[in-house]
């Protein structure tokens, strides 16, 4: 929490940019006409108190994500947005990948499988743009 008088909403801002980019922006903005106090709730708690606060790295913040969304095993939009943040703030592709394998021992091979093919869609994606 860099800023003492900055609020929760532009801390939020700040850090949903700095770790998701477009695609945070895109979930902030497909709320807008349903649900704009959801949008902000994002904005706020997440990556405004959550994600601003010391003690760990983006880095270790998106394993633990990755690691959270995989075991849910019902997030999968979710899941790809955090992917493509874990790339954003550094995580390698097998660092990801050994996270969701990971996640076999704990939330079972399904929902390790279902992860895996959604970090392959991301990678795919990723790959794809950058031809």
């Amino acid at each position: 929490m860099d800023n003492i008088n900055e609020s929760r909403f532009e801390r939020g801002t700040r850090a949903l940019a700095e770790i998701d980019g477009a695609g945070g922006q895109k979930v902030v903005d497909s709320l807008a006409d349903i649900a704009p106090d959801f949008a902000r709730y994002i904005i706020e708690f997440p990556f405004g108190d959550i994600y601003s606060r010391p003690g760990l790295d983006l880095r270790s913040r998106e394993i633990a994500t990755i690691a959270a969304l995989t075991a849910l095993g019902n997030a999968t939009p979710q899941l790809k947005v955090h992917i493509q943040a874990g790339l954003n703030v550094g995580l390698s592709r097998d660092e990801i990948v050994e996270t969701i394998i990971q996640m076999a021992v704990y939330a079972g091979f399904p929902a390790a499988l279902n992860g895996l093919f959604a970090a392959r869609d991301v990678f795919q994606e990723k790959h794809s743009l950058a031809a």
